[in-house]
């Protein structure tokens, strides 16, 4: 099939629910795609940051394929090595005691509201299950994740929206304790807020969000959906930050490229859910589980971290210094680039015809390229950025 034919049976056959931009995508390897016409496109995306060691690495090709030829799902009623090996390489990566395996960070989101409400019910009883999220943060896209999401642009259409969620303003610790009432189970925030526009928090703030959670018996918790996995040169972004939550929610990175998502939970909510509780059928199956633990194997070692963090760096570097740009944002390989011109969206697209990818959020262009990108790819994808975004 031609390109034509394909996007044809795609207005046919699928629900318009993408912006999609003009190629289709049939093979990869490293950071660079092929289309179905041959051209090759420089990946600065990673499939918004899934593609951790880029396409088709070698060793996550065998681990993912051998399990397919071995055993590729079974009930999550029998145990399985492989779940258990993806938990516990989690749980030493972070000093966290328990998981539960899912196949999406708006299901690992789900099991985190799910915890804080039933820790507080636990202890203390109905009237204390309100979570307290940031204005600009996004959450992901079921009745309850959009009702975590604090932006209204998300709140319409599908009401009506599962109750229990205030919002204060990022940043502003005063607005926090002003929603933080005898109602409130958990605060829940990004540390940096991708689709929101790749926001950081402050350090000092989160510190303190942290202390008013312990004093008030609040569970801290934290999305790192798109942060964790190795995406700001730490393991997880809240690791650079020098803290230690009550929940961490990840996926995205986890897998390579296999649908796989993670919830992790301290000691003292280790018993919180319980069978029947909370449950999912291809949550943590085989050959997801396979590719995270080849991810696991190589993304936390301090030496694969360090260039994370050094091509971060580089990339910053390079972007500063272009025509069209006011400011570059994020940390590590997590990447947002304000534009003079505020013309995000048309450069992502020019970037598309000229054989680059990548990505908007908000107003300005963002980068998520693989963990794994050489050096070489960099350069030939800013090349090409920098002719776009000066033309």
């Amino acid at each position: 099939m031609n390109f034509e034919e394909i996007k044809q049976d795609e207005q046919q056959y699928l629900m318009h629910t993408y912006g999609r931009f003009q190629t289709a995508l049939v093979s990869g390897k490293g950071a660079v795609a092929k289309d179905v016409d041959g051209k090759e496109y420089i990946d600065f995306t990673s499939g918004i940051g899934v593609n951790s060691l880029g396409y088709c690495d070698e060793g996550w090709v065998k681990a993912v394929t051998a399990q397919a030829a071995t055993l590729q799902h079974i009930s999550n009623l029998y145990y399985s090595p492989l779940q258990t090996a993806v938990a516990k390489k989690l749980c030493e990566l972070t000093g966290f005691d328990k998981v539960f395996l899912c196949n999406s960070g708006a299901e690992a989101n789900e099991c985190a509201i799910k915890i804080a409400r039933k820790y507080s019910f636990d202890k203390y009883g109905s009237g204390r299950q309100k979570i307290v999220t940031l204005v600009n943060s996004f959450h992901g896209r079921t009745v309850t994740t959009l009702a975590a999401t604090g932006q209204d642009v998300f709140h319409n259409f599908f009401f009506p929206f599962t109750e229990g969620f205030e919002y204060a303003a990022a940043n502003n610790i005063e607005d926090l304790k002003a929603h933080l009432t005898d109602g409130v189970c958990a605060v829940f925030v990004e540390l940096i807020q991708g689709e929101g526009g790749v926001m950081p928090l402050e350090p000092a703030y989160v510190e303190e969000v942290q202390k008013l959670c312990q004093e008030k018996d609040i569970l801290f918790m934290i999305d790192e959906v798109q942060t964790g996995i190795s995406r700001t040169g730490h393991f997880y972004c809240y690791q650079g930050y020098g803290l230690q939550p009550d929940v961490v929610t990840s996926a995205k990175g986890l897998g390579g490229g296999v649908p796989i998502g993670a919830c992790l939970c301290s000691e003292k909510l280790s018993d919180v859910m319980t069978a029947g509780t909370h449950g999912t059928t291809f949550g943590g199956n085989p050959i997801a589980c396979a590719g995270a633990v080849e991810v696991l194997s190589r993304v936390a070692e301090p030496g694969f971290l360090q260039e994370v963090r050094e091509k971060g760096d580089y990339f910053r570097a390079a972007l500063a210094s272009m025509g069209n740009v006011s400011e570059v944002r994020g940390q590590g390989l997590m990447i947002g680039i304000v534009t003079e011109k505020d013309n995000a969206k048309e450069i992502a697209a020019k970037c598309v015809e000229n054989g680059l990818l990548v990505l908007t959020a908000k107003d300005l262009v963002r980068l998520l390229p693989p963990l794994t990108i050489t050096y070489e790819e960099i350069d030939r994808g800013l090349a090409i950025l920098k002719k776009v975004m000066e033309a």
